[in-house]
């Protein structure tokens, strides 16, 4: 190999010929070393790169502008691509093989470099798992490893600096069916093991994975699965089993109903009518943002199985989530700003109905904050989305992209119905006793203290379960009956709605004695 590669260039025929007679010396040496260990296998893959890259260094030769090489073996296929000083590309061609590609900034490379020249070698093995096994992969759970691609190689041949000015992008197609529950590594070869120090998963879907990187080596995909547990018939379910199947469907029975109630009330706001002082809007627009929020993410999580698999469709549906139960926040924090309003000009008695926001500012700010957040956070961190159900990464801290606003929210939320408690004590202390004012004063009471739920201040218990079950039972039971509670305190406790409801039952009844 010092010999070849001190010849300086070879021709492809000669470089695929040194290469067809190493691949043939490796398969020999796996068939008469079936019981070769570790190191020795590591020791072979390591020399089988060498040679590979050493051999393919010497096709670069100089050029002005641009050149590139490609071949094809049964053992490897390789693509060389050079750039020289006066090139006229933007950027290089996507680098292709059968099974897999890469996107370099190889002018950008180039250009850092005292001659402007670089070159790229990349390479792609279709049997060298036999040799850099994916059980090198060590990993701190027992888990069943899989390689997923073919093993590639990039390198910079003939390049004096070879700092890369951006991430490298692999695209490695699956060479065998996708497991879902399994979870895909982006893996780097250091020598002696695989490891992920570097690399990522960009994107995947059932076919194919990209890759990014920020350097060159050798690279692979490698699918990590959890060895199915035997089961033990003759073992009762334990406590926690039971609880936890027991909280699924607690959880799956009160979203429902939720999400009948949100129903009800949208049906209510739209087929009744109401007095002209009287502002649904902030209502409807919580029931519809929440509505379509519970409604999805239920549905995402009863056919995950389906959906995880493709990991646009799971990317598409976090952030639409994301987006929605942010606008659900912002819609609840415009909810408390009117009732304080309301509550705050309880005592003053005025024939003269004045419209305190409009419709159309409130409509602005109530989809344009939310649209605001998900869209920066979509910006700087785009692979922030789509997790294992299909909802925030909570790595990198980015869940505090939902988190931060929605903190926010609930503290300005309890601010103002605590203000709201105090003035509307204050007010009830102030007017006279009649009886009618009174019941009236109660009324708006009631009303205001269940709107500790409506208004979502419930949802800070999520910050204090910290594994109780019994404050996990309370969260999921208030925060999937805002609905039940919009339903009851609008339309049920409203008198005028009472009434029209009355005489809709009532035609009913006569509509189908007639009948």
């Amino acid at each position: 190999m010092e010999n070849i590669s001190a010849q300086g260039q070879l021709s492809v025929a000669a470089v695929t010929s040194y290469l067809t007679m190493a691949f043939n010396a490796s398969e020999n040496i796996l068939e008469t070393s079936s019981s070769a260990n570790q190191t020795e296998l590591a020791s072979y893959g390591n020399l089988m790169l060498k040679t590979s890259e050493t051999l393919v260094s010497t096709l670069v030769k100089p050029t002005n502008t641009s050149d590139n090489v490609s071949f094809t073996l049964a053992a490897v296929e390789g693509q060389v691509f050079m750039v020289g000083p006066e090139v006229t590309l933007d950027k290089i061609p996507r680098l292709d093989t059968k099974n897999s590609s890469v996107e370099i900034d190889l002018i950008g490379i180039a250009k850092n470099n005292d001659e402007k020249s670089a070159s790229v070698a990349f390479l792609s093995y279709s049997k060298m798992e036999n040799l850099l096994k994916p059980d090198f992969f060590n990993t701190s759970n027992n888990t069943t490893k899989t390689m997923m691609s073919t093993v590639i190689s990039a390198t910079l041949p003939k390049t004096t600096k070879t700092e890369l000015t951006k991430p490298v992008n692999f695209t490695l197609k699956h060479i065998r069916e996708l497991d879902p529950n399994g979870s895909l590594s982006c893996v780097y070869w250091n020598a002696s093991e695989w490891v992920v120090d570097g690399c990522s998963v960009l994107k995947t879907n059932s076919s194919f994975t990209v890759c990014s990187c920020v350097h060159l080596s050798t690279f692979a995909l490698i699918m990590q699965l959890n060895p199915p547990e035997k089961p033990a018939p003759e073992k009762p379910p334990s406590k926690i089993e039971t609880s936890d199947s027991l909280l699924e469907m607690l959880n799956l029975v009160c979203v429902i109903v939720g999400l009948v109630f949100f129903s009800l009330a949208l049906l209510t706001f739209a087929l009744c009518q109401w007095s002209p002082g009287v502002n649904n809007v902030a209502r409807v627009n919580i029931c519809i943002t929440l509505l379509l929020a519970h409604l999805l993410f239920l549905l995402t999580q009863q056919f995950l199985s389906l959906i995880r698999p493709q990991q646009v469709l799971c990317t598409v549906i976090s952030g639409v989530l994301h987006f929605l139960f942010l606008s659900g926040f912002v819609w609840m924090f415009i909810e408390a700003v009117l009732l304080f309003i309301c509550v705050t000009n309880l005592s003053r008695i005025s024939s003269k109905k004045r419209e305190v926001l409009s419709n159309g500012f409130m409509c602005v700010i109530g989809y344009t904050v939310a649209l605001v957040v998900v869209s920066v956070s979509v910006g700087l961190v785009p692979e922030g989305y789509g997790s294992q159900h299909c909802w925030i990464k909570i790595d990198k801290g980015f869940i505090w992209s939902f988190l931060g606003p929605v903190s926010v929210i609930l503290s300005m939320n309890m601010i103002l119905f605590i203000s709201i408690i105090i003035r509307l004590n204050s007010t009830l202390q102030n007017l006279n006793a009649e009886i009618s004012q009174m019941k009236q004063a109660k009324i708006i009471a009631f009303k205001t203290l269940a709107q500790f739920v409506v208004l979502g201040c419930s949802w800070i218990l999520g910050f204090f379960i910290n594994g109780s079950k019994e404050l996990e039972i309370l969260f999921l039971i208030l925060n999937s009956q805002q609905g039940t509670f919009i339903f009851l305190i609008y339309c049920v406790l409203n008198n005028e709605v009472r009434q029209q409801y009355s005489k809709c039952f009532r035609r009913l009844c006569c509509g189908l004695t007639q009948h």
